[in-house]
């Protein structure tokens, strides 16, 4: 083994690491030996080499533990992948600055029913949430319905969590008013008037003492029981998402919507004139018998 020439100490460690290359000329020989350990796979792309993907704007419709589904206001729905460099925050509007959020919150803040808008990352087939933003009023109302033992939640909807406590059929229930939406074939996607109808509803609705709202989306006859089953439900999500997000109405004053495809059609699907009047969702305001004039 060839000699080293003697030099200081100082000259020795420049040498060491500005040549990490001759490293294992250098190591003294009293190192134990190294394991050589190899690992094959695909090393996961980190953030700043992924593309960008859409903004995603909806409310939480699903979550597990690194995951969440995104419900937007055409009833499409996206799952979004959240990972430990995911930035999670609150801000108080979504308009001007909508990423200047205003607090960091944890993940455990993402609950079902709260309105999000995500930025994401394509990541391979799917996506990766590199920012989610809400709004702080949002987060309360979200964790009001998740816990219901907030004395706001309590003060404000006593009457209406004794009567869903009590009650389960639509008979118990008086309609006030039942106002109709209607869509485009095959379309889940709300028209400029639909838009400003629902806003009116919900004015009007929130003048109702204990008034609660009930959504149910339809379709005409044309295409399969499946597709249409699928198409009302996207429909009422549309419908609800623009209640809640543009209209302010609450989430905990919502019974649970459903699609019921062709059933129940308010006229003959053998005419044009008649399909487009099936095409619809019905927003129906409801009080409880049981409480109804209090």
């Amino acid at each position: 083994m060839p000699s080293i020439p003697t030099q200081t100490g100082a000259f020795f460690l420049f040498a060491v690491i500005a040549a990490p290359a001759a490293a294992s000329q250098a190591t003294p020989p009293q190192d134990p030996p190294q394991t050589s350990v190899t690992v094959t796979g695909t090393r996961p792309a980190a953030p700043v080499e992924l593309a960008r993907g859409p903004d995603i704007r909806g409310i939480i419709s699903g979550r597990n533990a690194d995951k969440v589904k995104v419900t937007a206001d055409d009833g499409t729905s996206t799952v979004i992948a959240i990972t430990e460099a995911t930035s999670i925050k609150t801000e108080g509007l979504f308009g001007g600055g909508l990423f200047s959020g205003r607090s960091k919150q944890g993940a455990a803040a993402l609950r079902n029913g709260l309105p999000v808008t995500v930025r994401t990352l394509q990541s391979g087939d799917g996506l990766v949430a590199s920012q989610i933003v809400f709004r702080n009023s949002d987060l309360r109302v979200a964790n009001m319905i998740d816990s219901g033992t907030a004395q706001k939640f309590e003060e404000q909807t006593a009457a209406t969590a004794a009567l869903r406590g009590r009650l389960g059929d639509i008979d118990k229930y008086n309609v006030k008013k039942t106002v109709n939406v209607y869509f485009d074939t095959g379309k889940a996607i709300l028209s400029g008037q639909a838009r400003a109808e629902l806003c009116t509803t919900a004015s009007e609705a929130d003048k109702v003492d204990n008034a609660l709202m009930l959504v149910v989306g339809y379709t005409d006859s044309v295409g399969s029981q499946e597709n249409n089953q699928r198409l009302s439900e996207r429909r009422a999500a549309s419908v609800i998402n623009h209640l809640q997000q543009a209209c302010g109405w609450k989430p905990y004053r919502m019974l649970t919507p459903t699609g019921l495809a062709e059933a129940d059609p308010l006229a003959s699907n053998d005419t044009e004139e008649g399909k487009a009047q099936n095409r619809r969702v019905s927003v129906n305001i409801l009080v409880s018998k049981g409480v109804d004039g209090l």
